[in-house]
């Protein structure tokens, strides 16, 4: 439906916006495009493992080891192609999260408003733009209505810019309306705007790496480091030893392969890129992985009231009329609370969008039998500001008659009109009634004004007061749960609010918001220098009539108190703080395209129960790749001393794994570590846990030590499997499948029993994880197939083992790696007693 005063635009046809788009293009900025293949395969021949491929697989070709060099070939192909697929799986997750992403924009196309993305734009659109929109494409307004522009993206001028369609103006992209509305004709989009011209395209922008991204990637470097030096000291042992220079190459190059992590980069983007998918299909659109990392850290969710935590369908609840000191309930009013609410009436938009001022209009329509709205047309508006807020509008019919009326926080209509003590006090005690039933109160008043030379600020009217409206905003029936679920995780919760603080309070105790009756207002925390605040902001609760700077200062405090800040926001004066906030939160349905942009988490359908979720799968996430990246450790350990210690003690078979084996290990490791664990659910206790603290290292000290003590007690179990095959007098090729069978077992158990370091292996298995089953059950039908199929075992060098020595294999594997069930099993016995 489009309002009367532009119900004269008709706006484009379906075929003149198709003609229009094929001749001028789309609404896109074009950047510069690059082979994303390319781009793939150039980052994997820097990648050290696949460096190391290459060199063994040569030298095997060069020695004239065909089998060998084909099958280290092959493998190279193979880690090319998983690293491709897991690429194009997380290129295509974020691709998908791009899409959701995409600011909208209202048109008038075919004589009706529609809600477009902002790439359907066309030239020639008749564009609407809103108070806190970001205008898309450059135009000239046609129609606007009190319009003031923020250019300093083009400019660098902060104050806004009044503009009007009686000059012709013109509003260009990145530009934000900062009050009224206008209708625009779109005459240059994409490339052809201003703002295309003159800046950079994102391609020039470098994205900064995350605080975990940092310690994961300086982690692989370390380790890689390591490797290259081992790998020179073992080549030069080798060749001192032995003065062949292939053979103590290949040597070498087996134990630098076994060092190097390579997995963990992959299991990290892997991470957090399906991380973000997840949290999509969920309804919670997060706008870069940094946000998936944060999420599980959140200490403080700062919540506004209206429409978060209320249902933001507002109802006329009540009326006091000053003039018979009295208040009415809505289905009961006289004549005294009827002109009140026409005055509340006046001092809306004439097309309302606000659930307030649609209550007021539709309460006025069904109170008077005569509708004056259609003869008067508004003159002059004063938009809402002022601390607290209050707005003025003027209109006038063809006869000249005028209404003055004015709307806002009680406190501003109390302040600027001409009241007795007496009256002052009636209106006081009608306030604290509203409020303490949880209304949201607006104060009424009239003005009167000869001339049209209007005064700059709406506060030098003179003012009679009218009235109180109070709209009855419900709570959601969740938040009890919400809240709930938010203290059981250990986060705090606290609202900031527009609103008076009895009405916040009053809805706070009616949803079992904890510390309801601990309450600041925006001008008393104003006057309060930093360290006083620092010092009293973990025991407030509940910021009423805050404004923008207010907000500002209260999301600081928290960050200077070391709290992980989630703010949520809807408003283009909610931009500061969802912008400073670790975690900004705009609200999808309600939430203007200014607040959007700065937040770093969309709530697609407005529901605070979704942060809930977002919590636990940022948790979850953590968490699951803390037990990837224990696993890799703890695997890593004993591959790399099973190659080490024989070489370096000398024992009777010193180069028991070739390149060709640890490859193949790897080949396993990637997917168990990537795959498997990604898709482990949460543990039960997830939500349960106080937040971590962000600034803990990933790889804490205990978590380090467990890992290794995993992997030296894996390494004894392989390493005893080795001395038992020597001291049976088995030959080479069947110790070296004895403890390749060990090694493999190893790493199939040691999957079960990190899916948890609290709870039992035997509990786990309850865990619902398709792949599973899937991934175990390929290791154990490739392993068979590598001892049983006599080419296959030839290539390896393996031999067929008989069922006890295969028994012994996997239970020394059992032993060596099941023993953490006893660790796990006194961690909860501690918790039980405590």
């Amino acid at each position: 439906m489009i309002a009367k005063d532009i119900s004269n635009i008709k706006g484009l046809t379906k075929d003149e916006v198709v003609q229009s788009r094929q001749q001028y293009g789309t609404n896109i900025v074009e950047a510069k495009k690059d082979n994303k293949l390319l781009h793939t395969l150039k980052g994997l021949a820097k990648e050290p493992m696949v460096i190391l491929l290459l060199a063994a697989s040569s030298i095997y070709f060069l020695s004239g080891n065909t089998g060998d060099a084909v099958f280290l070939a092959i493998s190279i192909l193979l880690v090319t192609a998983i690293s491709i697929y897991q690429e194009n799986r997380s290129r295509a997750a974020l691709s998908k999260l791009q899409s959701y992403t995409q600011p909208h924009c209202k048109v008038i196309r075919d004589d009706t408003v529609q809600q477009i993305q902002t790439k359907d734009l066309v030239i020639g659109d008749y564009l609407i733009v809103e108070e806190g929109s970001a205008v898309p494409a450059d135009g000239r307004v046609v129609h606007s209505n009190d319009l003031s522009v923020n250019e300093s993206v083009l400019t660098g001028e902060s104050l806004p810019v009044y503009k009007n369609a009686a000059e012709e103006a013109t509003v260009y992209q990145g530009t934000i309306v900062v009050s009224g509305m206008c209708v625009v004709v779109v005459s240059a989009i994409g490339n052809r705007t201003r703002l295309a011209q003159i800046g950079k395209t994102v391609d020039d922008i470098k994205t900064e790496k995350t605080p975990l991204e940092k310690q994961v990637s300086n982690f692989v470097k370390k380790m890689v480091i390591t490797g290259l030096v081992v790998f020179i000291i073992v080549w030069i042992l080798n060749f001192l030893n032995s003065r062949n220079i292939i053979d103590s190459l290949l040597k070498a190059l087996t134990l630098a392969m076994s060092i190097l992590p390579e997995e963990i980069p992959v299991a990290f983007t892997t991470f957090m890129a399906l991380g973000a998918f997840r949290l999509m299909k969920m309804g919670i659109i997060v706008k870069g992985m940094k946000t998936v990392e944060t999420l599980g850290s959140a200490t403080v969710i700062c919540t506004d009231k209206t429409g978060t935590i209320t249902e933001n369908r507002m109802t006329l609840a009540g009326v006091y009329a000053l003039i018979n000191n009295k208040s009415f309930a809505i289905n009961a009013l006289d004549e005294a609370a009827k002109q009140v609410v026409r005055n509340a009436m006046w001092a809306s938009e004439p097309a309302p969008f606000d659930p307030m001022e649609k209550a007021l209009h539709e309460v006025y329509a069904s109170s008077f039998y005569t509708d004056e709205r259609p003869f008067f047309k508004m003159v002059h508006e004063y938009p809402l500001g002022g601390q607290p807020p209050m707005m003025t509008h003027i209109f006038e019919d063809e006869n000249g008659n005028r209404i003055i009326a004015v709307k806002g926080a009680p406190e501003a209509i109390i302040n600027h009109a001409s009241l007795s003590d007496e009256e002052a006090t009636k209106i006081h005690i009608a306030l604290a009634d509203f409020a303490s039933k949880g209304y949201r109160v607006l104060g009424v008043g009239t003005s009167a004004f000869n001339g049209n030379n209007f005064p700059a600020e709406q506060e030098a009217f003179p003012l009679k007061f009218s009235g109180l409206v109070a709209f009855y905003d419900p709570p959601k029936k969740n938040m009890r749960a919400v809240f709930d679920a938010f203290y059981k995780a250990g986060i705090k919760v606290k609202i900031i609010t527009g609103d008076n603080t009895a009405t916040t309070a009053a809805i706070a105790k009616e949803t079992g918001f904890s510390g309801y009756d601990k309450t600041i207002t925006g001008n008393e925390l104003t006057t309060m220098n930093e360290m006083d605040l620092d010092n009293r902001i973990e025991g407030i609760n509940i910021f009423a009539r805050m404004y923008p700077e207010a907000k500002l200062k209260v999301i600081n405090a928290l960050k200077a108190n070391q709290e992980i800040v989630a703010m949520t926001g809807d408003g283009v004066n909610d931009g500061p703080a969802l912008k400073a906030a670790h975690i900004g939160i705009a609200m999808g349905s309600r939430g203007t395209e200014i607040a959007k942009q700065a937040a770093s988490l969309i709530l697609a359908d407005d529901d605070l129960s979704k942060m809930v979720d977002a919590i636990a799968m940022g948790r979850k996430i953590y968490a699951n790749l803390k037990k990837a990246i224990q696993y890799i450790i703890s695997i890593h350990i004993p591959i790399i001393l099973t190659v080490f210690i024989p070489l370096a003690l000398g024992w009777v078979y010193p180069n028991i794994f070739s390149p060709v084996h640890i490859i193949f290990l790897e080949l396993i490791m990637g997917p168990t570590c990537s795959i498997i664990y990604e898709n482990e659910p949460a543990e039960k206790n997830t939500m349960l846990q106080k937040p971590r603290s962000f600034t803990t290292t990933f790889f804490n000290w205990n978590e380090l030590v467990t890992s290794i003590i995993q992997g030296l007690m894996i390494t004894a179990g392989v390493l005893l499997v080795y001395q038992y095959a020597v001291n049976s007098g088995l030959d080479e090729n069947s110790t070296r499948t004895m403890v390749f069978v060990a090694l493999i077992s190893a790493n199939i158990f040691q999957t079960f029993v990190n899916r948890s370091f609290f709870y039992s292996v035997w509990f786990t298995l309850r865990y619902k994880n398709a792949l599973i089953p899937l991934i175990t059950g390929a290791t154990i039908v490739l392993t068979a197939c590598m001892i049983y199929i006599t080419p296959v075992a030839g290539l390896f060098k393996f031999s067929r083992l008989e069922a006890a020595n295969l028994t012994i294999s996997i239970l020394g594997a059992f032993i060596f790696v099941m023993w953490y069930e006893i660790v796990k099993w006194v961690k909860r016995r501690k918790l039980i007693k405590n």
